[in-house]
This record gives C-alpha cells, structure tokens and sequence, in this order.
C-alpha cells in the first residue's frame, strides 16, 4: 500500500513533468509564432511589391488604352471594331462621320446597306451617300473574338487616276490621229482603184460584180474602223436607251450568217434568258459583239466552231460568253490585248478590243479573257443591263398569277 508521503512525491513529479512539457510547448508556439511573424511580414512586403507591381502596370495599361484611343480618333480613317457577332463595339468620330451618329450595337450588314454603295470597277471599294469613295479593308482579331474594319478615302485617288486615265487617252487619241490617214487611205485607195475599172468597155459584167463586192468590202472596213475611232473618241460615253434583247441578237445572227456563208466556220447561238428589254447602247454592243466574233473569224482561218451563250447572271447582269476553238491566245497577253493599239495582226489597228473594254466599261459591266495555246479562247463579259422595272414587273405577273 502506497504512503501518503510515496504519493505525494509521485504527483510531484508528475506536476514537474507536466510544467517541463508546458514550457516546451510554450517555447515552442513562441518559436512558432516567430516564425509566423516572419513569414506574415514577408509575405506582406512581397504583396506590397505585387500590388505596386500590379498599380503600375493598371497605370501603364491605362496610359496605352489612352494612347490608343488618341491614336484611334487621329487615324485619317474610318475605324469599326466588331464582336463575334459582327456588331459595332467601337469606332471612331470618322467613322460617325461617314456613316451614323448610332453606330455602337448596330450590325455589320445593316449598315453596308444602308451607307455603304457598291461600286462595279473595284470589288474592294464602296461609294459614301455623300459621294465619297472609300477603301474597305477587313481583318480578323485574334481568336475570331471579332475584326477590324479600316474605311480609307480614296477620292483624291480616283480623281488623281482619273485624270492619269484621261492623260492616256488623249495621247492613245493622238497615235489614233497619227494612224488614222494610214487606216482610211489604204481601204480607200483600193476601193477608188476598183471603182476606176468599172467604168471602163473591156471590163466584163462578173468582172464589175467582182470589183463591186471588193468596193463594198472596203467601204465596210472603213465604216468599222471609223465606228471603233467614234467610240474610242466617246471614252464610254454613250446614250442609254431601252431595246429588245431579242432584236439585239438577231443582228447579231444575221451578220454571222454573213460573214460565215462562204466558210466551213459554224456558229452556234443558246439564249437563257427571261426579260427582253435592255437598257444600253444598241449600236455600241452591237459592235462590241461583232469585234469579238470577227476576231473569232479571223483566227479560225475559214474553219472552226464558235459559240456565244446569253443568260442572266442575276437579277440585272446579263452574261455574255462568246467562245472559238481557235489557237488561243498566247500566255502573258491577256491584259495587253485591252490595251489600245496594241495588236498581233499585220494589218490590225488595235482598236478593236480597246474599244470593246471601252463598251462594257460605258455600260458599267466588266470583261475578262480565258485562253490557253491549242485549246480556244473565251470571253467572258457581265454587263448590268437588264431593265430592272421590266424585271420586277415580269416578277409580280408572275406572283400574281401564282396568287390566282
């Protein structure tokens, strides 16, 4: 049995023990609390240098968001940014001068319909409700998050071309001059040495035929030629007015008969399209068609296949394609062809397909060649000629007929 004294020393102890334990403990939560301290004033300089890190670089973002928007309202153009779904987030004072004072939220294709016009010489170019001409350029932003529109004026420019355009002219209308005694008295010359024949006794009568046909066939040439230097002279101007496409192409029909009656060239004709009534310049197409089938002719050398398909582009171009299986052309010419005086034959003016372009160009329409060495050439031409009016007429007929 334990003594009081025996028990009493034990719970000493144990009140030793347990003090010894407390005094460790306490020395440790101190220690760690020290070092707690440390980190906590640590860990404060390093957010102290993290939020003057972060302040500075807010204040950098912020004078470079300035920057740019000064830059953005100094830029001499237009400036429309656009979210994923192509509507106006952001745009310049320009750009509200161009087109709306309510441009913010409005959608892309609102807008190019409503101020932005269509213009048929340059696909990358429209035409302002006040008659400005500007430059659209499109760019995407990263992430297809949306993209940038950049309108740049370029009137000065077409004023400056048109006026480099006109410079040309006047000089090609000078070598045309220059040419033009050459052209005329040539023909001429030879019709007045078949006309002098006619008269006299020894001539026979299939003879004064003969001499006849060469007269006439030289007063056509020259009746061409004068035709093409008319309309080059014009620079496209030319007088509108409404005709039958049906009209239109039974001249054409009839001087292809003509032509290739006493040849193996056979021609061939396909029409698709549903309205008759054109507006344009008869006469000038008329010429223009038959320039490029002549040339067809020509290099067919009295034998070959040559095709010309009508049909309606859409609701107003009329399409054109006029196709031999001719030589072709050869590689690198196509541009130059358009030009004028430029020519490959002896005895051609290189007028004709100038004055062709020049046509298509009066009527607003466009041209392009397609040749390749042994396979053929064809020509392509749009031109916006089909009267609208009739048009949407023939459409409601036809609706109400529908109704009915």
């Amino acid at each position: 049995m334990t003594s009081p004294v025996d028990t009493q020393d034990i719970n000493k102890e144990k009140l030793t023990d347990a003090f010894q334990l407390f005094n460790e403990l306490s020395e440790n939560l101190s220690h760690s609390y020290q070092e707690l301290e440390k980190q906590v004033v640590t860990l404060s300089g390093e957010l102290a240098a993290v939020r003057t890190e972060r302040v500075k670089t807010l204040i950098e973002k912020e004078k470079l968001a300035d920057r740019l928007q000064q830059l953005l309202a100094a830029l001499p153009a237009a400036v429309i940014v656009l979210n994923g779904e192509d509507q106006v987030v952001d745009c310049n004072m320009i750009a509200i001068d161009y087109l709306s004072d309510s441009l913010i939220g409005q959608n892309w294709v609102d807008i190019v319909q409503d101020h932005l016009i269509e213009v048929f010489d340059n696909p990358h170019e429209r035409q302002l409700r006040n008659g400005k001409r500007v430059s659209l350029t499109k760019n995407r932003l990263n992430n297809d998050s949306g993209q940038i529109i950049l309108l740049s004026d370029v009137s000065e420019l077409r004023s400056l071309q048109d006026k480099v355009n006109q410079q040309k002219h006047l000089t090609a209308m000078g070598e045309m001059v220059a040419g033009m005694a050459h052209q005329v008295r040539t023909p001429l010359s030879t019709a007045i040495l078949y006309a002098s024949q006619m008269n006299k006794n020894t001539v026979t009568d299939s003879n004064r035929i003969k001499f006849s046909n060469k007269i006439l066939e030289r007063l056509h040439y020259l009746e061409r030629q004068v035709s093409d230097m008319l309309i080059f002279a014009k620079e496209g101007c030319l007088a509108m007015e409404i005709f039958s496409l049906q009209h239109f192409l039974a001249l054409v029909h009839d001087n292809m008969e003509e032509i290739t009656k006493n040849s193996e060239v056979k021609f061939s004709m396909r029409t698709n399209v549903r309205v008759d009534d054109m507006i344009g310049n008869e006469d000038a197409l008329l010429g223009a068609m038959m320039n490029l089938l002549n040339n067809a002719v020509e290099v067919l050398e009295g034998k070959g296949i040559i095709t010309m398909t009508i049909d309606q582009q859409d609701q107003n171009n009329l399409q054109i394609k006029i196709h031999d299986d001719g030589p072709g052309v050869k590689a690198g010419t196509h541009q130059s062809m358009f030009e004028p005086f430029y020519t490959t034959k002896v005895k051609g003016t290189g007028l004709g397909l100038a004055v062709v372009d020049s046509v298509v160009r009066a009527h607003s329409g466009s041209i392009q060649c397609d040749s390749q060495q042994g396979k053929g050439t064809l020509f392509t031409l749009l031109i916006p000629c089909i009267n609208q009016y009739i048009e949407d007429s023939f459409q409601q007929m036809e609706d109400s007929y529908e109704a009915v």
